[in-house]
């Protein structure tokens, strides 16, 4: 099988409230729009981003976004009104969480500062 793309998808009850928060923290508008109800974003970071509309499963997906810095992130996310829940610290790095509008959990990454051992 030749893959061609893949797209993360998240759930949501309001494309709306959804595309206004992904727009914001994306910094872009959507790239497409292939049909109602749903709105993609390409090439995020390497990624490809779906939000599709889905009031059942609303709430329900996960997404993990890897930053080089934590704080930067932080100060990112709160001038859009976003707040970051408290960093969690491994032995290979940092994670902290926020939710969209509908309560999918996104969590943020921060690169070890040592490589993973192997």
């Amino acid at each position: 099988m030749e893959i061609q793309g893949i797209y993360a998808a998240l759930a949501t009850a309001s494309i709306a409230s959804a595309e206004k928060f992904y727009t914001q923290l994306f910094g872009r508008e959507p790239d497409d729009r292939p049909m109602n109800g749903l709105i993609q974003w390409r090439g995020v970071a390497g990624a490809n981003i779906q939000i599709f509309q889905d009031e059942e499963n609303a709430g329900s997906g996960r997404l993990t976004v890897v930053v080089p810095e934590m704080s930067k992130a932080r100060m990112a996310l709160e001038q859009i009104g976003v707040t970051l829940e408290d960093e969690l610290q491994g032995d290979y790095g940092r994670i902290a969480q926020i939710v969209d509008p509908d309560g999918n959990r996104i969590t943020l990454a921060e690169p070890p500062s040592k490589p993973f051992k192997t």
